[in-house]
């Protein structure tokens, strides 16, 4: 991969670069002063930071976590993780993931340009799994370089603006307007759990909220979602530390450390993740929405920035942890059918689970309160389980037995492109891109029409 490409690459896959370029462009646009501009950039800029400062320390929370479950409850099977997979295929298909990344970034505002479906995707380490995944299939589906790059770059593209107009009518139950989009691969997951919460919502029923969730008097310190992280993960962390043992997490993750103590440290440390990352969306959101005009006023009118899943955290802090338990219950519930159904053995990945669950339990709560965020946040967890079965014959073939992406619409994506290139090769798969987009032109058109 030479130097150039790999800026790109690496340039375009950071998630606080992009939007802080994002945030500069449209302030510009909007013909800021120079130090409104300046605090506009760096504020978007370090707010994403945050974010990701918060998702490193929860993830350094949830890796021993989900290697002691592993070990306590002895399973052994698949766990979906798009790190992995992307690490592996980035060494052979590098420079043509780099290029379908780029070219998918311009058709995206493309699309939104010329459509009906107004959503700038702004999740760069997405964005980076998704054009890995789309060349490794059109590569092995026998395109070319020229053909590989643009058709690739059109397909990212496209689910780039496809996905988030997927959920954004439960967007608006959750923000209560119509301002921001969300930029994260699993939307099918979100939008089947936005579905579940209206379905068991009864008829002209207000359902409750988590957020309304009525704790006895002498529990009420439980209202700071803090607070209940913490001792819910620390009683989490402590049932999987005694099912694990003392010697195999002194000997093997915590350093000597006192198993017991290892697992409050980290329960503690998943707490001040989250609550970084609330406090990282606060910061973000105060910012980009305002710049962002600049580009939807000049380059895609009426546009919304499409960003990363904690973006909805902060409006129903109850229900992301609700949300991650019941998605990891519907991954072992699922784990534990796979035997009988003949299928891999799909583990429940913790952090997808969390970050996923979490946003399903939100989508879910939006429409059908408690009971909405426990059975959508549930079957979220099923479609994270099941979704990546499917999706594993095709990566497969490709040589990556044996891993698979977590997320759904890796999976949904993954599966139709894969299985084009199976039926019909090249031609299949250029045909059902150039479909899909004519599809969403038509689209357009026709609702173009009705409002005339």
């Amino acid at each position: 991969m030479s130097s150039f490409t790999k800026f790109l690459q690496d340039f375009f896959s950071t998630p606080a670069i992009l939007i802080g370029l994002v945030s500069l462009i449209g302030l510009l646009l909007q013909k800021k002063s120079g130090p409104d501009t300046v605090k506009g950039m760096v504020k978007t800029f370090i707010g994403f930071l945050v974010i990701g400062a918060g998702a490193g320390v929860l993830i350094s929370a949830l890796e021993p976590f989900s290697q002691m479950f592993q070990y306590g409850f002895n399973v052994d099977g698949v766990v979906p993780n798009n790190e992995a997979i992307v690490a592996l295929a980035l060494t052979k298909y590098g420079s043509q993931t780099a290029f379908i990344m780029l070219l998918g970034m311009i058709f995206n505002i493309l699309i939104a340009r010329f459509t009906k479906f107004k959503y700038i995707f702004l999740t760069g380490h997405h964005t980076l799994y998704m054009a890995c995944m789309i060349a490794v299939i059109l590569t092995v589906a026998g395109l070319g370089e020229g053909g590989l790059i643009i058709f690739g770059g059109l397909a990212l593209g496209i689910v780039m603006t496809l996905f988030p107009a997927l959920v954004q009518p439960f967007m608006k139950d959750i923000t209560g307007n119509d301002n921001v989009a969300l930029g994260h691969f699993s939307s099918l997951g979100y939008a089947i759990s936005g579905y579940v919460g209206k379905a068991v919502r009864g008829k002209g029923e207000k359902p409750v909220s988590t957020e309304e969730i009525n704790f006895p008097k002498g529990l009420g310190f439980l209202r700071d979602s803090t607070v209940s992280i913490t001792i819910t993960m620390t009683v989490l962390y402590l049932i999987v530390a005694f099912a694990a043992g003392q010697s195999y997490i002194e000997t093997e993750l915590s350093g000597g450390t006192h198993f017991l103590v290892f697992a409050l440290v980290k329960a503690g440390e998943f707490a001040a993740g989250v609550f970084v990352i609330l406090a990282g969306v606060r910061l973000v959101l105060a910012e980009i929405v305002p710049a962002f005009k600049g580009i939807s006023q000049k380059l895609v009118p009426n546009a919304k920035p499409a960003l990363d899943c904690p973006i909805v955290y902060p409006f129903a802090p109850n229900a992301v942890i609700i949300g991650f338990f019941a998605s990891f219950v519907g991954g072992l519930v699922s784990m534990a059918l796979m035997p009988w159904l003949g299928t891999p053995i799909i583990l429940p990945g913790v952090v997808p689970h969390f970050f996923c669950g979490a946003t399903a339990g939100v989508f879910g709560n939006a429409t059908g309160g408690v009971k909405g965020a426990v059975l959508g946040a549930f079957v979220n967890g099923v479609v994270l389980s099941f979704l990546p079965i499917l999706l594993m014959p095709v990566l497969g073939d490709l040589g990556f037995a044996g891993s698979t992406f977590s997320d759904a619409d890796f999976g949904v994506t993954g599966i139709f492109l894969g299985k084009l290139a199976n039926m019909g090769g090249s031609t299949a798969v250029i045909v059902g891109i150039l479909a899909v987009l004519a599809a969403m032109l038509v689209a357009t058109f026709v609702g173009k029409k009705q409002e005339a």
